[in-house]
C-alpha cells in the first residue's frame, strides 16, 4: 500500500537533499556518484520491482493537500442551499397555520430530496475525483533495461531516469545528468523573471541556494528550451515546493483582499467595501449566484426568478380569495407557488454534468474545465493541427532526392519502424518529372554514391531519434525512440547501413554541440567533429525556405564511370528555382517535405571549446551559414482511417474544419483534400476563392484586421503556421461571431488554447504547458475525439434541455390550472384546487426526480450531428425550446382542466362542498373525485412526457407498428429511465387507495368510473404531444434544417453542401458579422 504524503514528516529534511539523505545534498554532487548513491543507472534506470519497492517505501509523489470527497460537506450543502431554504418556508407556513399533514408529508418529502440529493451528489463527486488522476501530471521514465514509458508523475520514486522535453512540467527535484541548451522557468520557486540554463557537469558548495542550483532541475517548473534527462532524489514534500507548501498550508483559494494605501492603512470605505464584498461573496455562493458552471450559474438565476413569480402567484391567490386568513386560502397559495418551483433542476443538472464526463473518458476525452461541457456543443469552427491528430503520426520517409544523382522511393510497409520492410527503388530522374513510375529496385546497403553518403550523414546524425531491433535472439521486430519525423529520417538512413542513432552514439563522430529545432527559425542542427581526421562539421535539417536561404551553393553528383564525387557548385537562381519545383512535386503527393544540408568537406568551422558548448555560449547564426544543399526528403503521415468520415460528419454538423500546420501548402493542401477539409472538386473553385481557401501564415498575417473581416471566407487550410497566426485566426472567426475549439500540443500553443472558447491539448504528445492551459485533453490525440466531444457536448446540452422542460412545462400547467381553477369556488366562496400541495410535491420530487435524471442519461439522437451547433445567443433558451415549454404546458393545463371539469359537472353537477381543501366530508365527494382525476392524468403524462422527450422532433412512436421489437429495445436502452416510468406509472395507486392516505394526507379519493376520463384525457395528451412534433417536423425540414424522412446523404452530397458556397459563379457572398 503506498503511504500518503499526509503521514510523511519532513522535521530535519535538508534542502538539496534526497528523501533518504544522501552524503552530501545532489547539487554538491557529480551525477554519477547522485546515481551511485541512489543505486540507480543512469542508462537503464531503475526496474519496475524496485520502483514499486521504492514507492511502498517514499510514498507518492504529491504534495499530500487533495481533501478528496467529503460526504459530510456535500450533506450540508444540501441542507443548506436556498431550495431547501424555500421549502422549508413553505413547511414553516403549514406548521404555522397547524396544517400537520401538509407540513408533516412536506417534511418527509424534503428528507427524501436532502437524501437523493446526498447519494446522487456524493456519486458525482466521487466520479470528478476519479477524473482527477487522469488530469494528473505524467512524466517520461526510463525503466527496465532502458525503456522509456510515460507514467503518472505521483509514481516517481527516488533514482528514476526521467527524461525532459520543451514545455514538460518537471515532475520531482532531480539531478541533471544530460543537458542540450536546457533553460527552465524557475519563477514560481525562485521569483527569477528570466529562465536558467541547466549544466550536468557543474559540482557547487552546500549553502548554495535553490536559485544557484544550476545542476538540479525543481519539481513544478517548466522547461522552456532545449531537452535533457536527469535522476529524480527527492519527491512529494520533500521537494523544494513541497517545503515551502508545508510552510504554507493554506489551501491556495482565491481571497478578497483589504485595499490599503501605501502605508499599509485601509480607510473606513475600504473597510466598508471589503466587508460588503464579502458578504456578497458569501450570499453568491449560498445562492449559487457566483459559483458553479455558467449554465448552473444561470438556472439559480432562473430559479430566483421563477420564485418571484411564484410570490406573485400567491398573491394573486390570496387577491382572488379576499386575502381571507383561512387555512385553505393559504394551503391554495402555497400549492400554487410549490407549482412554480423547478425544485429538481440544479440536483439534475450536477448528476448529468459528472455522468457526462465519465462518459467522455471513454471516448478518449478528458475534461479539465467543466464549463466546456456546456461549450462543447456550441462550437462552429474547429481548427485542428495535422500531424498525429488528422494523420496518424507514424510517419515513413518515401522519398528523397539527392540532386544531379537521382530520386529513391520506399514502398509501402505496415511496419514504419523496420528499416527492412519495403522495398527501395531508385529512379535518376527529378521528383518534378516522376509520374507513377519510382525506377528499378535497389538493394540499399549496395548504393555507395558520395553525394548519397553525405546526404546520409545529416539524415543520421542531425537526428536525435534512435532505431534499434528489439533484444529478442532472432527477432525481426524493430524498436524507434524520438520524434515521429526523425524516426523515420533515421529509418530511411538505416536501410542503407547507418547504425540507426544520432551523432550522440555515433563511433566516428562526436557531438560537439546541438542547436535543437525552433519554430521561429525551423531548423535543426548539430556540430560533429570527426573521430579520425578531426573535421568539425555541421550537419542542418528544416524548412525547405529556411534551409536553403543559409545554401548558396548546392551539391552535384557527378561521376565518369570509374570515380564517384560529389561537389559543390554555386546555388544559382535557377538552381534555386528547380528546387522549389521538386518540394512542391513532393507536397503535391501528401509529404511532408524538408531539406538536408550540411557545410563542405572543405569548410572551415572556428574551432569549438566544450566549455562554450557546455555553457551554451555558441550561437546558431554563426554556424548555420555558407551551408551546402545535399538533397529533400518527403516524409508521408497517412491520415488516420477516421479522420475523413469524422470531417465528413462535421459538415454534416454545420461545423467548418480548419488545418493549421507547419507544413507546405502543397502537402497541406493533398492531406485536406484527402481527409474532406478541401473539396476534391479544387479545379472547380473560383480562382480568387481557390488562393483564399489555402493561405500560408506569412500571406495570412500580412493581411490586417479589416482585410482578413473583408474576406468573403477565411482560409481552410493555413500551412507554414506559426502560433501567432493562431491566435490571429481565433480573433478573426470570433469577429465573424463563431464558436471556436482549437487544439495545440506545445508551449507556444497556450495562448490560442486560451484564446479559444474550448482549448483542446493533446494528451500523447502535448506538452505539460498546453494541458494546464486546455479545457479538455483528448487521450488519444485523434481528431474523431473531438468529434466525440463535440457529439458528447451536444448530448449533454441536450438531455440539459430535455429534463428542464420535462419539469417546467409541469410548472406552466400547474400554475396555468391552479390559476385558472381559481374560479371554481365552494359555497363559502373559497376557490377550490385542482390539485393539491402534496400532489404537486409528489409528482415532482418523487416522479420527476427519477425520470428527469433518467433524462440526464439518454443517449445522443441519431440526428445529433445532423443539425447546426445550438445558437449561443439562446444558450440553453433557445426559441424551439420557449416554444415546447408553453405547447407542452399549454397540452397538459388543458387535459387537467378537461378531467376535473368533465369529472365534477358530468359525473357531480358542479357540486364543490364545502371546506375540501381542508379535509374530507360528503359534500366533498365530487371534489376529490374529481381531483383524483386530474392528479392521476397529471402523474401519468408526467412520467409518459419524459418518453416522449427522448427525441424533441421524433415521434415517440415512430417504428412502433413496423419494428416493434426495436422500439421496445428502445425504450429498455436507458432502463434508468424506463424504470422511473415504470415505477411512476403505479405509484398512483397506493396513493389513490390506501385509507387515511389518500383522504387525510393527499385530499383525494379513489376513483372508479372517473378511469376511462383518466385513458381518453391520457390519449388526448399523446394526440397533442405528437401533433405539435409533426408541425416541428414539417417546420424545420421546409427549412432544410432537419432531414427528411429515410433521406441519407452521401459524401458527395455533404461536399456539395459543404462547399457550394465557393462553387458558386456570383459573388452575393457576404462576410458574417
Amino acid at each position: 500500500m503506498v503511504v500518503p504524503n499526509q503521514t510523511r514528516t519532513v522535521d530535519g529534511h535538508v534542502s538539496g537533499q534526497s528523501n533518504d539523505p544522501l552524503s552530501l545534498p545532489a547539487h554538491c554532487l557529480s551525477s554519477a556518484r547522485v546515481a551511485q548513491e541512489l543505486q540507480t543507472e543512469t542508462k537503464t534506470g531503475l526496474s519496475s520491482s524496485e520502483a514499486t519497492a521504492r514507492l511502498e517505501r517514499h510514498g507518492a509523489n504529491d504534495l499530500g493537500r487533495e481533501k478528496g470527497v467529503q460526504p459530510l460537506k456535500i450533506l450540508a450543502a444540501q441542507v443548506v442551499n436556498a431550495m431547501t431554504l424555500i421549502l422549508l418556508l413553505a413547511l414553516g407556513a403549514c406548521f404555522g397555520i397547524q396544517s400537520w399533514i401538509e407540513g408533516g408529508v412536506l417534511a418527509g418529502l424534503i428528507l427524501i430530496n436532502v437524501v437523493i440529493g446526498f447519494i446522487q451528489d456524493l456519486q458525482a463527486a466521487k466520479t470528478i475525483a476519479s477524473l482527477k488522476s487522469l488530469n494528473a501530471a505524467t512524466a517520461r521514465v526510463v525503466r527496465d533495461e532502458g525503456v522509456i514509458s510515460t507514467i503518472d508523475a505521483t509514481k516517481l520514486v527516488p533514482g528514476d531516469v526521467i527524461e525532459l522535453k520543451v514545455g514538460d512540467n518537471i515532475p520531482a527535484d532531480a539531478r541533471v545528468i544530460e543537458a542540450v541548451n536546457l533553460e527552465v522557468d524557475e519563477a514560481l520557486l525562485t521569483g527569477e523573471s528570466l529562465p536558467v540554463r541547466k549544466y550536468q557537469d557543474e559540482v557547487f558548495d552546500e549553502d548554495t541556494g535553490p536559485g544557484d542550483r544550476l545542476n538540479v532541475v525543481f519539481s513544478s517548473s517548466v522547461i522552456t528550451k532545449g531537452r535533457g534527462r536527469a535522476i529524480v532524489f527527492a519527491t512529494g514534500m520533500f521537494s523544494e515546493i513541497g517545503a515551502i507548501a508545508a510552510a504554507l498550508g493554506d489551501d491556495g483559494g482565491k481571497k478578497r483582499k483589504l485595499k490599503r494605501d501605501e502605508n499599509g492603512k485601509a480607510s473606513v470605505v475600504s473597510y466598508l467595501a471589503f466587508g460588503a464584498g464579502k458578504t456578497w461573496d458569501w450570499i453568491g455562493k449560498f445562492l449559487g449566484l457566483t459559483v458553479g458552471t455558467p449554465l448552473q450559474r444561470k438556472l439559480s438565476q432562473l430559479f430566483y426568478y421563477i420564485f418571484g413569480f411564484a410570490v406573485i402567484c400567491a398573491i394573486i391567490v390570496m387577491a382572488a380569495n379576499e386575502f381571507r386568513g383561512r387555512n385553505d386560502v393559504i394551503i391554495y397559495a402555497v400549492a400554487t407557488a410549490l407549482g412554480t418551483l423547478p425544485v429538481t433542476l440544479i440536483l439534475v443538472l450536477t448528476i448529468t454534468m459528472a455522468a457526462g464526463t465519465k462518459v467522455m473518458v471513454q471516448r478518449n476525452v478528458v475534461v479539465r474545465n467543466m464549463r466546456s461541457l456546456e461549450a462543447l456543443g456550441g462550437v462552429t469552427n474547429i481548427c485542428s493541427d495535422k500531424t498525429g491528430t488528422l494523420t496518424q503520426g507514424k510517419m515513413v520517409a518515401r522519398m528523397a532526392w539527392i540532386p544531379n544523382l537521382g530520386t529513391y522511393s520506399v514502398g509501402s510497409t505496415n511496419d514504419p519502424y523496420s528499416p527492412e520492410a519495403g522495398t527501395v527503388a531508385f529512379t535518376p530522374s527529378e521528383p518534378r518529372e516522376m509520374d507513377n513510375d519510382n525506377g528499378t529496385p535497389v538493394t540499399p546497403r549496395s548504393e555507395t554514391h558520395a553525394s548519397l553518403q553525405n546526404y546520409l550523414d545529416i539524415a543520421s546524425l542531425a537526428n536525435l531519434a534512435t532505431v534499434t531491433r528489439a533484444d529478442d535472439e532472432g527477432s525481426t521486430s524493430w524498436q524507434a525512440n524520438g520524434d515521429a519525423t526523425e524516426i523515420a529520417m533515421q529509418v530511411f538512413a538505416t536501410r542503407f547501413g547507418r547504425p540507426g542513432h544520432g551523432a550522440g552514439a555515433s563511433e566516428s563522430w562526436t557531438q560537439l554541440a546541438e542547436f535543437p529545432f525552433d519554430s521561429s527559425v525551423k531548423k535543426m542542427s548539430v556540430l560533429c567533429q570527426h573521430n579520425a581526421t578531426g573535421q568539425v562539421r555541421i550537419f542542418t535539417k528544416g524548412a525547405v525556405e529556411r534551409v536553403l536561404a543559409s545554401c548558396p551553393s548546392i551539391s552535384f553528383s557527378s561521376s565518369d564511370g570509374h570515380n564517384d564525387s560529389d561537389k559543390a557548385v554555386p546555388l544559382t537562381t535557377e538552381l534555386h528555382n528547380t528546387i522549389l519545383q521538386n518540394m512542391e512535386a513532393l507536397a503535391r503527393r501528401g509529404l511532408r517535405v524538408l531539406a538536408l544540408a550540411s557545410n563542405s568537406a572543405s569548410g572551415k568551422i572556428r574551432p569549438v571549446s566544450a566549455d562554450e558548448a557546455r555553457r551554451g555560449l555558441l550561437k546558431r547564426e554563426d554556424f548555420e551559414t555558407d551551408l551546402t544543399f545535399r538533397g529533400l526528403i518527403g516524409i508521408y503521415d497517412p491520415p488516420r482511417p477516421e479522420s475523413r468520415p469524422s470531417v465528413f460528419k462535421c459538415h454534416q454538423a454545420g461545423i467548418g474544419v480548419h488545418m493549421l500546420t507547419g507544413d507546405h501548402p502543397e502537402t497541406a493542401r493533398a492531406i485536406a483534400i484527402e481527409v474532406g477539409i478541401l473539396p476534391a472538386k479544387m479545379d472547380m473553385i473560383r480562382a480568387d476563392l481557390a488562393e483564399q481557401m489555402v493561405m500560408t501564415a506569412h500571406d495570412f498575417d500580412r493581411l490586417g484586421d479589416d482585410e482578413l473581416d473583408a474576406l468573403a471566407e477565411l482560409p481552410l487550410v493555413v500551412a507554414r503556421c506559426a502560433p501567432s497566426t493562431k491566435v490571429r485566426m481565433i480573433d478573426a472567426l470570433h469577429r465573424r461571431g463563431k464558436y471556436v475549439a482549437m487544439t495545440g500540443d506545445g508551449v507556444n500553443d497556450s495562448p490560442s488554447l486560451k484564446r479559444a472558447d474550448v482549448g483542446i491539448a493533446m494528451g500523447l504528445g502535448g506538452s505539460d504547458v498546453a494541458k494546464s492551459a486546455s479545457d479538455i485533453v483528448l487521450s488519444d490525440d485523434n481528431f474523431a475525439s473531438i468529434l466525440n466531444a463535440v457529439e458528447e457536448g451536444r448530448r449533454i446540452f441536450d438531455n440539459v434541455q430535455k429534463f428542464m422542460l420535462h419539469v417546467l412545462a409541469a410548472n406552466v400547467a400547474f400554475v396555468t390550472t391552479l390559476l385558472v381553477g381559481l374560479a371554481y369556488k365552494d359555497a363559502g366562496g373559497i376557490s377550490i384546487f385542482q390539485i393539491t400541495p402534496i400532489e404537486i410535491l409528489f409528482m415532482l420530487l418523487v416522479a420527476g426526480a427519477f425520470t428527469e435524471t433518467g433524462l440526464g442519461f439518454e443517449s445522443a439522437s441519431k440526428h445529433i450531428l445532423s443539425r447546426p451547433p445550438q445558437s449561443l445567443k439562446y444558450g440553453v433558451f433557445t426559441p424551439e425550446f420557449l416554444a415546447d415549454i408553453v405547447a407542452y404546458g399549454t397540452i397538459m393545463a388543458i387535459c387537467l382542466l378537461s378531467s376535473f371539469i368533465i369529472v365534477i359537472f358530468g359525473f357531480y353537477d358542479g357540486e364543490f362542498g364545502h371546506d375540501c381543501n381542508l379535509r374530507y366530508s360528503d359534500s366533498c365527494a365530487g371534489v376529490f373525485k374529481a381531483r383524483s382525476t386530474c392528479y392521476t392524468t397529471m402523474m401519468w403524462m408526467f412520467v409518459f412526457f419524459a418518453w416522449e422527450l427522448v427525441d424533441s422532433r421524433l415521434s415517440f412512436f415512430d417504428g412502433a407498428v413496423r419494428d416493434t421489437k426495436a422500439w421496445a429495445a428502445r425504450l429498455w436502452k436507458n432502463t434508468f429511465l424506463f424504470w422511473s416510468v415504470v415505477v411512476g406509472f403505479f405509484s398512483i395507486f397506493p396513493t389513490l387507495y390506501i385509507p387515511v392516505l389518500n383522504r387525510r394526507v393527499f385530499l383525494h379519493e379513489g376513483i372508479g368510473k372517473e378511469w376511462g376520463i383518466v385513458f381518453a384525457v391520457t390519449i388526448l395528451f399523446f394526440i397533442g404531444a405528437e401533433s405539435w412534433k409533426w408541425a416541428k417536423r414539417v417546420h424545420f425540414r421546409r427549412k432544410n434544417v432537419m432531414e427528411k424522412k429515410g433521406a441519407a446523404m452521401s459524401e458527395e452530397d455533404l461536399e456539395k453542401r459543404a462547399f457550394e458556397r465557393f462553387y458558386s459563379s456570383d459573388s452575393e457572398m457576404s462576410v458574417e458579422k
